[in-house]
């Protein structure tokens, strides 16, 4: 198993909790993944990666309504330990649960693939094993994720030297490397005041992207408030991001 799903870091750094909406049920190597989905009959589907202190459950009903009026279905992952899911929160396993995910919510094609926080390590992920998605979305995203492991637990505290950590990370968690080989289109939203990621995560992606994206610094709102805060202004950037792929 790799350093990067010792139990402190799954203790620290993930925060599961019971939820009820779940619809779909998506089988994974040693667990089964609760999920949500809403099809509308668009062309197109979201498929989305919620943050690490939020279930499923936080967005539906309410969100799968507003993109049903954006054009697009959904699909909302959820991962190992939350919601209605079984087994535990592995960071660097669960990895490997978004080739089942995909499949689930209809293949990568018409897939708009959108990951909040913790959910851009899955969404950069998606992106990586499928380059035929349509299209990427992060939202507070993160460039750096051994960074903010680092916050919670230390290589000590894992029985390993920081050489060894970093090799690991490096290994399943280069963003830069992952993102340098995503073509499709991708927007990323970001909070000017976000408290707990900084902006500069949004920035360092931002440059990493190797096809087109377009970056936007939300002026309202922090890391849990983004959407609340700016509201108009964050759902006519999805609004735009999709019609334009639409239209290609």
């Amino acid at each position: 198993m790799s350093i990067c799903d010792h139990k402190l870091i799954s203790e620290r750094y993930f925060f599961p909790r019971p939820g009820s909406v779940a619809d779909v049920k998506v089988a994974v190597s040693g667990a089964t993944l609760a999920c949500a989905s809403n099809n509308g009959g668009h062309a197109q589907t979201l498929l989305h990666f919620h943050g690490n202190g939020e279930i499923v459950d936080d967005y539906v009903p309410g969100f799968p309504e507003l993109m049903d009026g954006l054009h697009l279905n959904t699909f909302f992952a959820e991962y190992r330990g939350y919601g209605g899911s079984t087994g535990t929160p592995l960071l660097a396993t669960m990895l490997g649960d978004v080739d089942a995910l995909v499949e689930a919510a209809g293949g990568p094609e018409n897939l708009i693939v959108f990951g909040r926080s913790i959910g851009s390590i899955y969404a950069i992920e998606t992106a990586r094993r499928y380059p035929q998605i349509a299209g990427l979305v992060l939202e507070s995203g993160i460039a750096n994720v051994l960074e903010r492991i680092l916050l919670r637990a230390s290589p000590s505290e894992m029985g390993a030297s920081p050489d060894e950590v970093r090799a690991a990370f490096a290994e399943h968690f280069d963003h830069h490397a992952k993102l340098s080989k995503v073509t499709c289109p991708t927007l990323i939203l970001h909070a000017e005041h976000d408290h707990l990621v900084d902006k500069s995560h949004a920035e360092l992606n931002a440059a990493s992207v190797g096809g087109p994206c377009k970056l936007v610094i939300l002026p309202r709102g922090d890391h849990n408030s983004i959407f609340f805060e700016n509201r108009e202004q964050y759902l006519a950037e999805l609004k735009s991001f999709a019609e334009d792929l639409r239209s290609h």
